[in-house]
Order: C-alpha cells, then sequence, then structure tokens
C-alpha cells in the first residue's frame, strides 16, 4: 500500500509520534510523509518527507499567543484552504503526485482536505482530536472553549473514516469509530533506563517567546542544577544550562532528570510520566494544553503553575512534593505504540478494500470539498 502520512508542523510533539510508528509501517507500507516545518526538519533525515505549509500560532511581543498576530498570518492560507485555491492546490499536487491508496493524519489539515476531495480513505491519528471525538474533563471554566475547539478541529480536518487517539490520559470516545490508545512513545524513550538524578530538566516548545525574566528568576533561585532546551540560549550562567535541540541528548536528560519544568504538550508529558519524571506543567494559552496540564494535576503525577508568571514559590513548592509526585506516575504508564500500530495497521486492511470516502451533505462546513 501507498500511504501518505501528513503531519503538523507546529512544535515537535507530532513529530515525535510520527516517528514511533513509521518504522513499522514502513517494513509493510510504502510511506511518504508531508510535514509542516518543525516536523519536517525532525523527519527528513531518516523518513521521505515532503515539506509543507503550517498553520500555527503566532506571538506577541510578551511571549503570548497572540489572537490578532495569529488570524492576520494564517488568513491567507485559510482562505486559500476554503476555497480549494492554488497554494492548496499544490500541495495537493505533491500528494497526487505520490498516489496514495490511504491517507494518515496527524492534525494535518492538508492531508485531510486532499483525502476528502479525491476520494481517498483517511485516517485521523493524533492527540488534538480527543476534544473532538471524546468527552473530556477539561479544566475549570474550559467546557464551552473546548467545545468551541472541537468543533474548530473538525471544520478543518472533517470527519475521518478512522480516528485512533492517543492520550496520556483516559478518555471516552463519543462514537464506536474513535479508538484510544495511551501514550507513544519513541523507541530510544521506550529503551532508556531512568535514574533519578538532581537536574531540574526545563523544556519550552516556543522558548523564544517564552523564557522570560519571571521563569529565570525562579529557576536561578530553585536551588538545584537546571538544564533548559528550546530558547536560542547557549551555554551555562549560574546554575542554568541552556542546550541546542538534540534528540539523544534531550532524552537522556529526561531520563536522569529529577523534575521536569515544561509546557503542556501530550507527548513531552507522556514521555516524563513513563520514565517516571513528575511534571510542573505549564500551558500555553490554548484549551488543549490547560487540559493536559489539568490531567498532570488529576493524576498527581505533578501540578500546574503560569507559565507567563512561573515563582521561586511555585517552583520550590513542586519540586518539595517532587518524590510523591514521581512514585504516582508508576499507576498511569500505558505504552500505546504496539496498540497504535495494531489498529493502524488493521484500519489499512480494512479501507483498503472498502467503499472510498465521498464528501456528505455537510461538506461546506466539514472541508470536504
Amino acid at each position: 500500500m501507498r500511504i501518505a502520512y501528513a503531519v503538523m508542523g507546529y512544535g515537535r510533539g507530532h513529530a515525535m509520534r510520527t516517528a514511533a510508528v513509521l518504522p513499522a509501517l514502513e517494513r509493510r507500507h510504502q510511506v511518504r510523509v508531508f510535514a509542516g516545518r518543525d516536523a519536517h526538519e525532525m523527519l527528513r533525515a531518516e523518513h521521505d518527507s515532503v515539506e509543507i505549509p503550517v498553520i500555527g500560532y503566532q506571538y506577541g511581543p510578551h511571549g503570548r499567543i497572540c489572537t490578532r498576530r495569529t488570524l492576520q498570518h494564517n488568513a491567507p492560507r485559510v482562505a486559500d484552504l476554503l476555497v480549494a485555491g492554488p497554494h492548496t492546490r499544490a500541495v495537493w499536487q505533491q500528494m497526487a503526485d505520490f498516489e496514495p491508496d490511504i491517507v494518515i493524519s496527524d492534525s494535518e489539515t492538508y492531508g485531510h482536505r486532499f483525502a476528502r476531495h479525491h476520494g481517498i480513505p483517511r485516517i485521523g491519528f493524533d492527540h488534538v482530536g480527543i476534544m473532538a471525538y471524546c468527552h473530556c474533563d477539561f479544566a475549570p471554566g474550559d467546557a464551552l472553549a473546548g467545545r468551541r475547539d472541537g468543533l474548530g478541529y473538525r471544520a478543518f480536518t472533517g470527519d475521518p473514516d478512522r480516528v485512533i487517539v492517543s492520550s496520556f490520559y483516559p478518555a471516552t470516545p463519543r462514537n464506536d469509530r474513535v479508538r484510544t490508545v495511551g501514550a507513544i512513545l519513541r523507541e530510544p524513550v521506550r529503551q532508556a533506563r531512568p535514574v533519578r538524578g538532581d537536574t531540574v530538566l526545563v523544556y519550552l516548545n516556543k522558548g523564544a517567546h517564552q523564557y522570560n525574566a519571571a521563569m529565570d528568576a525562579a529557576l536561578r533561585a530553585c536551588g538545584a542544577p537546571v538544564i533548559v532546551y528550546g530558547t536560542r540560549e547557549r551555554g551555562r550562567r549560574d546554575n542554568l544550562l541552556f542546550k541546542a535541540p538534540s534528540q539523544a541528548g534531550f532524552i537522556a536528560d529526561l531520563a536522569a532528570a529529577r523534575a521536569v519544568v515544561s509546557t503542556a504538550g501530550n507527548q513531552l508529558l507522556s514521555e516524563a510520566i513513563h520514565l517516571g519524571k513528575p511534571v510542573l506543567a505549564l500551558p500555553e494559552d490554548a484549551v488543549e494544553q490547560r487540559l493536559n496540564a489539568e490531567a498532570v494535576r488529576r493524576m498527581g503525577v505533578g501540578t500546574r503553575g503560569a507559565l507567563h508568571r512561573l515563582t521561586p514559590g511555585v517552583l520550590r513548592a513542586f519540586l518539595a512534593h517532587d518524590q510523591t509526585y514521581a512514585a504516582a506516575t508508576q499507576a498511569h504508564r500505558r505504552d500505546g505504540v504496539r496498540e497504535a500500530i495494531d489498529l493502524l495497521q488493521d484500519d489499512i486492511a480494512t479501507l483498503a478494500t472498502g467503499a472510498r470516502s465521498t464528501p456528505g451533505p455537510l461538506a461546506w462546513l466539514t472541508g470536504a470539498y
């Protein structure tokens, strides 16, 4: 089978999940990845990957997600998507040249729309779909916003033939077409042997915008050595060591860390819990990240703080209870890789012999042109 695997390119979590299942798919099928910028940079060295545009957040002068800038930056691409304009059709042509039998998408809208437009079976496999296809325990005050974001997600992706949702916390699917699996862990993470060191590991998915004076002061005052990934700074400053991106280096530092302080992406939280590391989750201004951070608090594997107002008191209180949080991770480890691969292989076999997707009566709403 020829599989087009489309990957959202905002941040690295989508690419990490993809990298965990690609080797198994590539052993049985011909796979080409169509990935946005961040994901393409991570995947292209080891996989057949083509870069495509990405629709992502934009930031304001104080490091927060800026709705106005996000809308302004993405408006031309969204408009082109809605009418299947020239830029969208250029991406579709790249996919059509590959002649896929199946499209798998990790939160990536061009792939979904291409498959729907051409009547190609498609599988949605990601984490964000949890808001669209599952019953969620949203953070206080986020229930309406969560439903809104779930509808927005479906407006961009439509309704795939099959849906697989990966998450480090449990969620109940809304219908039988949706299946949930545990954390999708990269092989190096699965092979890592964790030890309890004394280092606090900090990861920021967009550190150039998120690392601020308050965070710097809190980390300096925490009384522990700190390794920071995700910023543009490099080298040592007092108890802080700023490192360049490195998959192997990061996994080694994660396995040896005392605790993790990070933005609240599903993938890193999954890896931290698997390795028994307590987490201080600092969600971005996004419902999905607040949902993840609330799950960390509810499961007892860590707590949550304010990304842009991290205080020394919050960080010290977290570290004071780190062993209790670490012990709680034992009950929440669920490696979903094998389960996800089996579901993907079954769905590929079923869809390959079944009816092709055709636009439904709500195609104008779901983007199925």
